[in-house]
């Protein structure tokens, strides 16, 4: 069976390079619509790297962190002693053999438990600086990425552990230009509250990975084998939404029918808003009230006078997105847009 694979993301994979590129200076944000391909296409640059580049990737998606513990657990990969030699080598003065990239930063178990039981976020960032130096010294310019960092957002040891994250962050690019630090999110929300703050002003950057375009969209499609018909179908109904095409893709290879496939999709769609509603009777109307800008436009600007309240509701709901950098709100997808005008006819 054929098998749908990462289509073109070269302008992002050419801003990406050209960042990595140059001397670190700016903490870059990757942001975008929930199922854009934003972690896809890390993996892809990490696959497409030299080797004198060293991948940091902490995938924090799914994760529950509660608790220094729980965030010490997924910061760190544990060495033990059948591995403890590489960690020895490129703490030397001189990297031989090393994996393209590590899941976690590296550590030996001793020094894990010791963190582990001290509980100091300071002592840990002392120690991620020293195996980033020890790459930067011996000619391997490690790049961190932290995808969803937003599930630690609310945590906090002696004080909001994400400011201290950010704090951490600055010194590894602004001030000691020791590596490049990558900040993978879809919570536009979360987004919005770091493009607000005053501490990162001047210090990071944001990288939009939206929805394919119409463009880019067809050519994915013809590379299927679609049809003029199906073609059509799919960018009605799923526009540049790459997890939604996949679907429709996967239902041609398998032999099925790409408009039953898409009206049951939208049909799903339909459904969670509906249900959404119900349980939020409350606020309903109110709901039905924002929600109707979208019933002749596809994308506004964010107004003052908007329920932020509202919005943020439905933002966490999945349904909308803010992008706080272009100020706009749009609907997460095709769907959700083509859901919202079919809920807003029975209003």
């Amino acid at each position: 069976m054929m098998e749908v694979t990462f289509h073109n993301r070269e302008l992002e994979m050419k801003e990406i390079r050209d960042i990595l590129g140059m001397k670190p200076r700016l903490i870059t944000f990757i942001y975008g619509p929930i199922n854009s391909g934003k972690t896809e296409l890390i993996n892809q640059l990490v696959e497409q790297l030299p080797e004198d580049y060293k991948v940091f990737y902490i995938n924090l998606r799914g994760r529950f962190v509660s608790n220094y513990d729980d965030f010490i657990k997924v910061l760190f990969d544990v060495e033990h002693e059948a591995r403890y030699e590489r960690i020895k080598e490129f703490l030397g003065p001189i990297v031989n053999v090393l994996p393209e990239s590590y899941y976690g930063i590296p550590i030996p178990k001793d020094m894990f438990l010791k963190l582990f039981r001290e509980k100091e976020v300071e002592d840990a960032f002392v120690y991620i600086e020293t195996v980033l130096r020890a790459f930067y010294e011996s000619g391997r310019a490690p790049v961190l990425v932290i995808d969803e960092l937003q599930v630690i957002g609310d945590l906090k040891i002696d004080g909001l552990l994400i400011y201290k994250l950010f704090n951490f962050f600055v010194r590894l690019t602004k001030e000691l230009h020791l590596a490049h630090v990558f900040v993978v999110t879809s919570d536009s929300l979360f987004l919005e509250q770091v493009y607000s703050e005053a501490m990162l002003e001047g210090r990071s950057d944001y990288l939009l990975v939206d929805d394919f375009d119409y463009e880019t969209t067809s050519v994915f499609l013809d590379k299927y084998g679609l049809n003029d018909t199906e073609k059509e179908r799919a960018l009605e109904y799923c526009g540049g939404k790459p997890v939604y095409l996949v679907k429709l893709v996967n239902t041609k290879i398998s032999g099925g029918n790409i408009a039953a496939k898409s009206e049951r999709m939208l049909e799903e769609e339909i459904s969670k808003l509906i249900f959404m509603l119900a349980r939020n009777k409350e606020v309903k109307s109110d709901i039905v009230e924002l929600l109707s800008i979208f019933a002749s436009v596809e994308k506004v600007k964010y107004s003052d006078n908007m329920d932020l309240d509202l919005l943020s509701f439905l933002v966490r709901q999945n349904i909308l997105f803010i992008d706080p950098v272009e100020r706009t709100i749009k609907p997460q997808s095709r769907l959700n847009l083509l859901a919202i005008r079919e809920v807003l006819k029975n209003a």
